[in-house]
């Protein structure tokens, strides 16, 4: 028998209704002469509504009571959702992380999969059961309840389908796929029937919110593939897999936007070795994620470094700097929020050229200014006003041919 793994997000088991159909597609995988294990996310909110709750009663919770509260929302769910397959007249079991085999790290709230022993998981499939899975949650070698961060059920779908050597990763959630641009910002955006690992993990990485940038990094580490479909419709979604050749006759597969972000500049450092290790030494202190970094050209023995930031991180990143700055002699800091990451991916770049002035030129006709430009080998991006963010996505997206009905003008 063929063993699936699915993933149902908190929209997709956010209401008695959705957990109810969820059990219904469970059973309906068994019956298709099928093993299955569900990895369920908590109801749509419920995490939110806990953080706030936990903040109402702490200012500064620790981080391992505030694992030990955020890990109930996904017990709740795989509960519920093992009543309901049961109600239907199936077989399911309900585990939190720690009775799946989920073996972490020490680090709560951002923990990493460091094992999964699957023995349970496999005796309960063995008897016929519907295993629910609790997502997003694991725990320490010393029995402690950690978590993956938000998103994490996607990481914890992906591990078990791993480490069950599954037949089958299906990542439900409230769309039908990914798409070529967030449909909300570009009405004519097209359903990928494909998508490259490299691809999906850039488009992650630039604002994409449809995978886990970790899931995804984790299912390319380990060659597991998976589809990301929709658990309101029976229609195919998008497949994740290792690149193949004729990937690359896409130019690109689409375009993403990264809003709330906040951009830094440190004016006059010397240019010197060590100098720009102190910078980002200071910041990354901080547990700060950096995102793109540019450095001028040097003129008169000084720089000028700029790098982006999420915006809700500006106070913390300026109280930083300070010291450094001094330290360092450098003229000053200025800061500016209010800003968006751009991004076109396509692995299709490596064989196609001509894609940064297309991008460029495109942005310049619609009287939008690029601040900053990055690059990889596969992903041009660039800081714009978050003003302007969503007329450069409908720009962009109809200057590569993405939309519908504009498709075939993607390979030049």
């Amino acid at each position: 028998m063929r063993l699936i793994v699915q993933k149902y997000g908190g929209t997709s088991v956010g209401s008695a209704e959705r957990i109810r159909a969820v059990a219904q597609r469970l059973i309906e995988t068994q019956r298709d002469q099928c093993r299955v294990v569900a990895v369920i996310s908590a109801m749509a909110g419920v995490t939110d509504n806990l953080i706030k709750l936990a903040h109402e009663v702490a200012p500064h919770p620790t981080e391992r009571e505030l694992d030990k509260l955020l890990a109930t929302g996904e017990h709740a769910a795989t509960a519920l959702t093992a009543m309901a397959v049961n109600a239907l007249g199936a077989k399911a079991v309900s585990l939190t992380g720690a009775e799946a085999g989920v073996l972490t790290d020490r680090a709560h709230s951002r923990a990493k999969i460091a094992n999964i022993s699957p023995r349970h998981i496999q005796e309960l499939l063995a008897e016929d059961f519907i295993v629910v899975v609790a997502g997003f949650q694991g725990h320490s070698p010393e029995g402690e309840t950690t978590t993956l961060g938000r998103g994490g059920s996607d990481l914890s779908a992906i591990a078990l389908a791993g480490a069950l050597n599954a037949d089958a990763c299906e990542i439900y959630t409230d769309v039908d796929g990914v798409f070529t641009c967030d449909p909300r910002l570009v009405k004519d955006a097209q359903k990928i029937d494909e998508v490259a690992y490299d691809e999906l993990l850039e488009m992650a990485g630039a604002g994409a919110k449809v995978m886990q940038s970790r899931a995804v990094e984790f299912a390319k580490k380990f060659s597991v593939p998976f589809e990301v479909r929709s658990s309101f419709t029976r229609g195919p979604g998008t497949i994740a897999t290792e690149e193949t050749a004729n990937m690359e006759d896409v130019v690109i597969r689409g375009v993403s936007i990264d809003r709330k972000q906040a951009k830094i500049t440190i004016n006059g450092v010397p240019d010197s070795a060590g100098v720009a290790g102190r910078i980002f030494s200071a910041i990354s202190a901080g547990e700060i994620i950096v995102d793109m970094i540019v450095q001028n050209v040097s003129a008169g023995n000084t720089t000028g470094i700029s790098f982006t930031i999420h915006e809700s991180e500006l106070a913390r990143t300026e109280e930083l700097l300070r010291p450094v700055v001094d330290q360092i002699r450098a003229t000053g800091v200025t800061s500016q929020s209010g800003v968006a990451k751009l991004s076109v991916v396509g692995i299709g770049m490596r064989s196609h050229s001509g894609v940064a002035a297309r991008f460029f030129e495109c942005l310049g006709r619609g009287g939008i200014n690029i601040q900053l430009i990055s690059t990889s080998e596969i992903k041009i991006a660039v800081v714009i006003d978050e003003a302007d963010a969503e007329r450069a996505a409908q720009l962009t997206h109809q200057e590569f041919g993405l939309g519908r009905t504009t498709g075939a003008r993607q390979s030049r």
